[in-house]
């Protein structure tokens, strides 16, 4: 489900938490060899917190995590988790939080990691190759690797089939449906939005090679005023929604099959399908060539820099990652990151599921810096005044740049 990064005003707090906790937990005195020679047959106890779905997915998790269990001589506990960034920094750091953190938002990564609470995953833990190169790309920090991508989401193209046979491939052939059968999305936003402004060119933040600039926004660019040009279109040429439209009007029409377009998430489908309403779902249609790219979530999995028992933690992590795309794609329809679950029967042969996919694969993932705070706002006002016809999109441009690089500053200062 669609998650976006909550402001963390408290990170100098926690900074003072994880002083606090300094010096605790030290490693055993006398030769670290020895040591290791003499705790090497000990049985340890890893806890294992899950932020997935803790009636269906969770239970999941625990199966696979007491197989390896079971084949290693070791304990595992598998708790169900929402805490809060402050209720794990405090957790980790007293030595009371997990060795493992299993389905966690990717764009969580920056903050933990700036608290010194991701453990590197190691060199050759994995083949990044079998890995959709997007979900690689989400988990990596500074150019490194602190996390196992687990599953995606994205949002695509919902569409009424009795009034739509067969999807537009062509943006221009999606806009000349649409007059027709008509278009609705939560259009103030920038999850919601992000397809039409990066499809003309524009971007949230500079990435190369897995490092994000803070420093080179791309919200201000050509490719952003032509975006933020064509979102005013939408409602005040072609009359798709009004200004205000959010996401449950937009369903609310297109459950009643008032209009014939929808974006949507794989979370819309249960309800839709239990609604019996006539739909499928679509990649975004091409504009210059190219699948417009919706923002990405990727769940991922880390183990803490806190844990005592890393070996162990990156041993069950590899069990956890081999062996739970299958029961999470069951369980709670989590589309895979492994391109050789991507080919499963269960995936190729489903349309929804491949549509997402697809798209999942063609997206960006939410950058996963803490500066991505800043631009939620900002770009979701410029929006909202560009459709409402309050600026102009140029002015939009120009005043998100000024508003995410000022948001930024005060969050440094913190």
């Amino acid at each position: 489900m669609k998650k976006h990064f909550k402001i963390l005003s408290v990170i100098t707090a926690i900074f003072l938490v994880l002083t606090a906790f300094a010096g605790c937990g030290k490693n055993d005195s006398g030769d670290p060899a020895q040591n290791q020679g003499a705790k090497k047959q000990e049985a340890k106890e890893l806890i294992v917190w899950s932020h997935l779905k803790d009636d269906t997915e969770v239970p999941e998790v625990e199966k696979v995590a007491l197989e390896w269990a079971e084949k290693t001589g070791h304990k595992v506990k598998v708790m169900f988790s929402q805490s809060e960034f402050q209720d794990y920094v405090q957790a980790a750091s007293g030595n009371r939080g997990p060795d493992i953190m299993f389905g966690m938002p990717h764009n969580d990564l920056g903050v933990f990691q700036r608290l010194d609470l991701l453990a590197q995953v190691p060199d050759d833990f994995i083949d990044q190759s079998h890995y959709v190169d997007m979900a690689i790309e989400a988990t990596m920090y500074d150019g490194k690797m602190y996390a196992i991508p687990l599953s995606m989401e994205a949002m695509a193209l919902f569409y009424n089939t009795d009034m739509i046979q067969t999807p537009p491939d062509t943006f221009e052939e999606f806009i000349e449906l649409a007059q027709e059968a008509g278009f609705m999305y939560h259009i103030p936003d920038l999850y919601s939005s992000y397809a039409f402004l990066a499809g003309n060119g524009a971007y949230v933040f500079k990435n190369t090679k897995g490092a994000y600039d803070p420093e080179d926004i791309g919200l201000g660019n050509e490719g952003a005023v032509k975006g933020f040009e064509l979102l005013y279109k939408f409602v005040n040429e072609y009359a798709f929604m009004s200004a205000d439209c959010t996401g449950d009007i937009a369903r609310g029409n297109f459950q009643s099959g008032k209009t014939g377009f929808m974006l949507g998430g794989p979370w819309d489908v249960e309800g839709f399908r239990n609604e019996g309403v006539p739909f499928s779902v679509a990649p975004m249609p091409k504009l210059n060539g190219n699948i417009m790219p919706t923002y990405v979530g990727v769940q991922a999995a880390f183990v803490s820099a806190k844990s005592k028992k890393q070996p162990e933690a990156w041993d069950l992590m590899k069990y956890l990652v081999e062996n739970t795309p299958g029961p999470l794609l069951e369980k709670g329809h989590r589309i895979p990151v492994l391109k050789s679950e991507l080919e499963r029967p269960e995936v190729k042969d489903n349309k929804i599921i491949a549509a997402f996919a697809k798209q999942a694969s063609h997206g960006d993932p939410i950058p996963n810096i803490p500066e991505t705070n800043a631009t939620w706002t900002p770009v979701g006002n410029a929006i909202r005044l560009v459709i409402s016809g309050q600026i102009s999109p140029e002015q939009a441009a120009a005043d998100v740049i000024k508003q995410i690089e000022e948001g930024i500053a005060i969050q440094n200062q913190q």
